[in-house]
């Protein structure tokens, strides 16, 4: 491989960096809710020009992260308790399904997949790295959508995959929400599809109580 050919192919446009690295900080939680978002200071925050913000910012609105205002400016979207309400519904119904075929169509490369994306959330839940353990689960359930290996899930998905990560990284409680991983592995390992159903919905409860007692720590501080 040449060093042009190598170059072209690590080549990442200035708006697909951006909007990453807004899109990371707004799940992540260091860009608050309701927080501006204005073209020109994040232009000169990110060494970037305007053009490439204003993408960005267009793109995370399309994802439903971002909240548009008049002219060059909007903000973090704060998601409203029937939002939230919303999304776990729809997570409910969507992750039960997909569990539940990834048991059944799981594959072997699929599977070394997953345990090396749960092996890295035990790893950052066990050192106390808070946002790593969040992508790592993120990850892990994004996977296990792969595995169910239907097209119209996985559009599903990809469609609600940035506001799912966010509610997905509404915990704090990174030991017991890996644990619960760890158990939904073994089960889809095992293609003991009834078991696998069974822990979805445990887990599903586990993420509701947590995300209550996130936003409850969120406001008293």
């Amino acid at each position: 491989m040449t060093g042009a050919t190598a170059d072209a192919e690590e080549f990442t446009p200035e708006s697909e960096r951006v909007v990453r690295t807004l899109r990371d900080q707004i799940i992540d939680g260091s860009r608050a809710p309701g927080s501006k978002l204005v073209e020109r200071e994040l232009a000169a925050e990110l060494g970037v020009s305007r053009l490439p913000v204003r993408d960005a910012l267009r793109d995370l609105v399309n994802e439903g992260l971002v909240t548009p205002r008049p002219r060059t400016w909007a903000v973090v979207r704060e998601f409203s308790p029937s939002d939230i309400s919303d999304l776990s519904e729809i997570r409910s119904a969507l992750e039960t399904l997909g569990f539940r075929l990834a048991a059944q169509r799981r594959t072997r490369s699929g599977l070394a997949k997953l345990r090396s994306q749960l092996d890295a959330e035990q790893a950052a839940a066990a050192e106390g790295d808070g946002a790593a353990a969040r992508r790592f689960a993120a990850d892990f359930h994004e996977t296990v959508t792969e595995l169910a290996d239907n097209a119209l899930l996985s559009e599903l998905d990809l469609t609600l995959r940035s506001r799912m990560r966010w509610l997905l990284g509404q915990h704090d409680d990174f030991t017991a929400v890996a644990e619960e991983h760890e158990e939904l592995y073994r089960a889809i390992e095992a293609r003991d599809v009834e078991s696998v159903g069974e822990l979805a919905v445990a887990h599903l409860a586990t993420s509701q109580a947590e995300a209550d007692a996130h936003h409850r720590h969120a406001a008293v501080s």
